[in-house]
């Protein structure tokens, strides 16, 4: 007898009949902001069968681990959470709760899925990065012990067409993938073997799923992709366009004017795919806020050549001398990769003179290590790791110092702030800043949702403290510091 699938509005009911209580999905993602919105995709796409949520995996009916391939010995942290996985499994049965189903997914599945299959009989089913909307039918197929366990070769088309037309959010500020993969082929990256070709959804449908969030009080939008920047989407004709081909600039234009849409992100972007409609879009736009992660990953030519990066330190810098032309007050953002192989003395003093000439707000940084199956892998004069550790300290010395005084220059402004949750204190609130800096304010959980204008009282190294404008008392007491600390044109933006 054949399985014959039963279409995902049915299957819920049917389930929902026999099953009310809710079944515990348990998802832990690891890895990039990309991975965070496909977890939210994956919760979304299983609700309708009648899993809600858990907050840990014991005891759990469905378990997925959405996995990145990117940081070091990704696959055997995998593993590990595996054997883990496999003892729950086995006393969740034994005591007669039932069966745990283990999935993993992401790009660790979508690089290893049969290996890993084969070297855990625990994992039920596979699913790679553009085959997560398939989760239903392999959940219902795995369940009757038959039918395909492996889905990772999917057109990202079909993943997106597949997802439900309401998303759950919790909160004023959400992701939205626009674009997936890469064409770079950057010689340390397995994005392009795991993520695929880079691929723009068409801009009606990013406008109709933004219209949904701002329905349900989503204020900032962080648009996603591997390659951000690269957008270039299928658009209809409109004032921000002729049928065809938009640019991202295009589509955070449209965005722009969607009731409750204030303010929008994105990430994570190519030098090489910085048009110049795109920084003149940051002078024009008031939703575009000015914050730019921009990776460079070494300001040596000679290593960014080896990385296949396509463009050089001089392109760079003054890539972001135009930026910054365009919109003075811009917060940049960044990536570097340390020791990576052939890396001297002098390629490293490099990347220190860059990071001096550009003045980060904050950055990421890395120590190099090997990504199987990547063309660097294999590359010859690998760096001893005492030495790039040595590097990578020197550098996030310097990173943190430019990122301490970024935030100390915000002392004595006024910045509109967009509150988030709680925070751990009375009333205290969280929010943030148009340069993505967190603020913490007394007296302002009422806020929640809203931009505010706050005044910051002081610039600490993760985070500022603000107080509300119409707190008198305390703007009284800040009233000469806040003159005596006004921005100034020497520090960094």
């Amino acid at each position: 007898m054949t399985d014959t699938l039963v279409p995902a509005t049915e299957r819920a009911a049917d389930q929902a009949a026999a099953s009310p209580e809710p079944k515990r999905l348990f998802i832990k993602t690891y890895g990039c902001q990309m991975n965070v919105y496909d977890s939210e995709r994956m919760a979304d796409v299983l609700r309708p069968l009648g899993y809600a949520t858990t907050d840990a995996p014991e005891g759990a009916d469905f378990v997925i681990l959405n996995t990145c391939h990117i940081r070091e010995k990704a696959a055997e942290k995998v593993y590990s959470e595996l054997g883990k996985l496999k003892l729950m499994k086995q006393d969740k049965a034994a005591s007669g709760g039932g069966n745990m189903t283990i999935a993993v997914a992401g790009c660790v599945a979508q690089a290893e899925g049969e290996e890993m299959m084969r070297r855990q009989p625990a994992v039920d089913l596979v699913v790679g990065p553009q085959a997560y909307h398939q989760l239903p039918e392999l959940l219902t197929r795995t369940a009757r012990a038959r039918g395909e366990r492996i889905g990772a070769d999917f057109a990202p088309n079909a993943k997106f067409d597949a997802m439900p037309e309401v998303r759950g959010v919790n909160g004023p500020t959400a992701f939205l993938t626009v674009q997936e993969g890469c064409d770079k082929f950057c010689t340390f990256c397995v994005v392009p073997y795991t993520r695929g070709a880079e691929w723009s959804r068409p801009a009606a449908d990013i406008l109709a799923e933004a219209r949904g969030l701002a329905a349900q009080g989503v204020r900032e939008l962080t648009l996603l992709g591997q390659n951000v920047n690269a957008y270039d989407g299928v658009g209809e004709a409109s004032e921000f366009g002729e049928v065809g081909v938009w640019s991202l600039a295009q589509l955070t234009t449209a965005l722009a004017t969607i009731p409750g849409i204030d303010r929008i992100r994105y990430t994570t972007s190519h030098p090489n795919d910085m048009a110049d409609d795109l920084i003149a879009a940051h002078a024009q736009n008031p939703a575009l806020m000015p914050y730019l992660h921009l990776p460079v990953q070494s300001g040596s030519d000679r290593i960014l050549r080896l990385m296949n990066r396509k463009h050089g330190r001089a392109k760079y810098i003054e890539l972001i001398g135009r930026i910054r032309e365009a919109r003075p007050d811009m917060a940049i953002s960044g990536d570097f990769i340390v020791g990576f192989p052939g890396e001297t003395d002098r390629d490293f003093e490099d990347t220190m003179d860059l990071v001096r000439q550009v003045r980060y707000a904050s950055a990421f940084s890395f120590m190099y290590s090997p990504r199987p199956g990547t063309p660097a892998s294999t590359m010859a004069a690998p760096v001893p790791a005492e030495v790039a550790l040595k590097r990578l300290h020197a550098l996030q010395a310097l990173l943190l110092e430019q990122q301490a005084t970024f935030n100390a220059s915000q002392a004595g402004r006024t910045l509109d702030v967009l509150f988030e949750r709680k925070g751990r204190h009375g009333r205290q609130a969280i929010g943030r800043s148009p340069y993505l800096q967190s603020v913490h304010v007394e007296d302002a959980d009422h806020l929640i949702g809203q931009i505010v204008p706050v005044h910051i009282a002081s610039g600490e190294q993760n985070s500022l403290t603000g107080m509300l404008l119409t707190n008198d008392h305390a703007l009284k007491q800040q009233a000469t510091a806040s003159r005596a600390i006004a921005p100034s044109a020497d520090r960094p933006n």
